[in-house]
């Protein structure tokens, strides 16, 4: 008796903390949650059943009872494949289960007056020399959830194939020895680890399948953002010839400015490869303003007068908004910030006597430091309407005589330390051009 209490304790202390459990889980059907409480109700009663039986202790005015009982758990069991079934998504359960108990139940009601199936003596309960006939209701059941699971897997892009295994494991664990043997009764104890297992395995699928959607929706806004940081790069570039151009070599430079510096050593609890993807991303990002600026301006051959110059100046300022009007609805906060920063800081000074607000030092965003150097070098080894390219040596003395005005002292020495790659991506891509 210890050993059938036990486990009738056991299952239904379980059976009661996966139903608590799937009853306050959002990620199932109101339908999906019957099914899966049905199931946990079922192995309850299967197991009370199993422990009624073979307790030992076998009234024989308890006769009618005990096979009343015993014809709904022979009946019900077979069914928990259904159950199984249903609870893990598949539509019309409910019908199919029907039919199947109502078989059952006929079956073993009408059996049971002769003692076919099973019966109970003066002593114990005995299996009839037609026990067979629930063998086969059991085995029919066992393939039907089987297929039931493969069915499940294949709705999903992620099949668990270890869970699987050890659902049907724990199936056969118990139903073999049960239909082989009748000293041994431990099919409900594989049964309920069986139904725990089955919710695991819906539970993983949904949620890998949540993650992949997840995954999948962040790649297309990715991807979006993308094309429209390409759009508006493209657009300025219809406008300033050089500046699609410019746009491509200065993200290049950046990445790899970006790499050089934490591989030195610098900023490395801010330079992430998450941060530096960014970095690349949104470099395109950085003369965006320019849209607002004139043609007369922006294409002007000659140099520019004091007015003119003022409002290619707007084009930082302006550029941080026009990057918030464009991806405010696309992108998330540290985006929009990133690019914003980019946009609208590229054009201050170490000293703090750029623009457009006269910052200086560490207060200037480290992306938009990144941005100086990187559209500094460009604009000076560039031909541009209104001057023609120095030699890369020059441009390189020049901006070193800076460092600390211009630029960041620490990113510059890193970008002088590795100019080859600078002069070698810019030599590429004029190539290419």
């Amino acid at each position: 008796m210890t050993f059938y209490l036990s486990i009738t304790i056991l299952i239904f202390v379980l059976m009661i903390a996966m139903t608590i459990h799937v009853l306050s889980y959002s990620g199932f059907t109101k339908k999906q949650k019957s099914w899966f409480v049905a199931t946990f109700v079922a192995i309850i009663f299967c197991t009370y059943a199993e422990f009624l039986v073979h307790n030992n202790y076998y009234n024989e005015k308890f006769r009618i009872y005990l096979y009343i009982i015993t014809i709904l758990q022979f009946s019900i069991s077979p069914c928990l494949a259904m159950s199984f079934a249903g609870a893990l998504g598949l539509k019309h359960q409910h019908k199919i289960a029907i039919v199947y108990l109502i078989v059952g139940f006929l079956t073993e009601a009408i059996s049971a007056p002769f003692n076919f199936i099973f019966g109970f003596d003066g002593a114990h309960y005995f299996r009839g020399k037609g026990f067979i006939v629930y063998e086969i209701f059991y085995f029919l059941s066992l393939i039907y959830l089987i297929v039931a699971l493969i069915i499940v897997g294949r709705r999903f892009r992620h099949r668990d194939f270890w869970t699987i295994t050890a659902v049907l494991l724990c199936l056969i664990a118990g139903i073999i020895p049960m239909t082989l043997s009748s000293d041994i009764h431990v099919a409900y104890l594989s049964i309920a680890l069986s139904a725990c297992l089955c919710y695991v395995y819906y539970n993983d699928l949904v949620t890998q399948d949540m993650n992949t959607d997840l995954l999948n929706q962040q790649k297309k806004v990715s991807d979006m953002q993308v094309k429209i940081i390409s759009g508006l790069a493209n657009l300025i570039e219809s406008r300033d010839t050089e500046t699609g151009e410019h746009v491509i070599r200065t993200s290049e430079y950046v990445r790899i400015l970006a790499e050089d510096c934490r591989a030195k050593g610098l900023y490395t609890d801010i330079l992430t490869d998450h941060y530096i993807e960014l970095l690349y991303t949104l470099a395109p990002m950085h003369d965006v303003g320019k849209i607002v600026v004139s043609d007369t301006v922006l294409k002007k051959p000659g140099k520019l007068t004091p007015e003119e110059y003022e409002e290619i100046k707007k084009h930082a300022a302006q550029g941080g908004k026009v990057v918030r009007q464009v991806l405010a609805d696309i992108t998330d906060e540290e985006y929009l910030a990133f690019a914003s920063d980019i946009a609208t800081y590229h054009h201050e000074r170490w000293d703090g006597s750029g623009y457009p607000f006269g910052i200086k030092g560490e207060d200037i965003p480290l992306c938009a430091r990144f941005m100086t150097i990187a559209d500094s070098f460009d604009a000076l080894v560039s031909k541009r309407c209104y001057k023609d390219p120095i030699p890369v040596d020059e441009a390189l003395e020049l901006m070193k005589s800076e460092s600390g005005t211009h630029f960041d002292p620490k990113l510059l020495e890193v970008f002088l330390k590795y100019k080859e790659k600078y002069i070698e991506i810019n030599e590429k891509i004029v190539e290419k051009d």
